[in-house]
């Protein structure tokens, strides 16, 4: 790319820019970059200059699930995902939660913030609420399914007292949303193997067994990119309620431990089973949370990435 023809705010911002070498001097970094420096070589040095190196059986295995995820799967796993994360924001909005001074107030309700309530954490529940909708939608018509009550789960379970008080609700979000983006995590992972292996297939004129061309896979790591970083504001928005500083705690969001997306014994599917097991606790279905959830939500902008 010819850099002296892009867009002038573009070359305005890059002209702009902090010296790299003493903004990370300034910021303490320039330690970490040392040690980073070479891991990151060595992540980057072409296949043939590498010693022969040899996976453990764990990453074997972790490969193996990986490789054996298709397409359908990698949506069906992360539409679950999005219809249980539907489930859990409907209730917190509706359930005796939302009395908490963090949130309504006593005395109020989603749609009437008390005095003693929180208006501005009220509306991060509301808004994910909408986005959780609107990824399961997006998610719904890659898989061609013509309605949510086509969708594989319709009730999800949740421990007893999940949506009574402000605690074991925000612990469950904590511990959902970072299920949640470790599932994306790999899902970029996987669709951009997908895609390399597409790209390899049709520079040989062969047909990619998947279906899917390079380039679309490539935009499937895209979208998943995108609502991974929709995830994230929601697990960060869920330690502002709480009161967690500094509610931004990472320099990187992590995969949770999960591996894989559908497939393998540490696959996000393994992750999301304790919410469609009767036995974690009472049953709250996705119809009523979807029928109802326009009395609760807020609109909120925005559109999958450009193709």
């Amino acid at each position: 790319m010819d850099f002296t023809h892009l867009p002038h705010e573009f070359r305005s911002i890059r002209e702009k820019m902090v010296n790299r070498r003493s903004f990370m001097q300034r910021t303490g970094m320039a330690g970490l970059a040392a040690v980073a420096a070479p891991l990151l070589a060595g992540a980057f040095t072409p296949p043939k200059a590498r010693a022969e190196e040899t996976d453990s059986p764990a990453e074997t295995a972790e490969e193996a699930a990986q490789a054996k995820d298709t397409v359908a799967e990698i949506a069906t796993a992360a539409l679950i995902a999005e219809d249980l994360a539907t489930t859990f924001y409907y209730n917190g909005l509706v359930g005796a939660v939302i009395q908490d001074p963090n949130l309504a107030g006593p005395g109020g309700s989603a749609d009437n913030v008390s005095s003693g309530g929180n208006f501005g954490n009220v509306n991060y529940i509301q808004a994910a609420l909408t986005e959780e909708i609107s990824h399961a939608n997006l998610l719904r018509s890659l898989l061609n399914i013509p309605n949510a009550a086509g969708d594989p789960v319709q009730t999800f379970y949740f421990p007893a007292g999940t949506f009574d008080t402000i605690g074991p609700f925000l612990g469950l979000l904590d511990a959902l949303e970072n299920a949640f983006i470790g599932a994306y995590l790999n899902a970029i992972q996987e669709f951009a193997a997908k895609a390399a292996s597409a790209r390899q297939r049709e520079s040989n004129h062969q047909l990619f067994s998947g279906g899917y061309s390079a380039e679309e896979l490539d935009y499937l790591a895209k979208v998943s990119a995108s609502i991974m970083g929709i995830e994230c504001e929601h697990r960060v928005l869920g330690r502002v309620i709480s009161n967690s500083n500094p509610a931004n705690n990472r320099n990187y969001e992590t995969n949770d431990g999960i591996t894989a997306v559908y497939n393998g014994a540490t696959s996000a599917v393994v992750a999301l089973t304790p919410f469609l097991t009767p036995s974690t606790g009472p049953g709250f279905s996705l119809q009523t949370a979807l029928m109802n959830q326009g009395s609760v939500s807020i609109p909120v902008s925005g559109a999958p990435p450009a193709y």
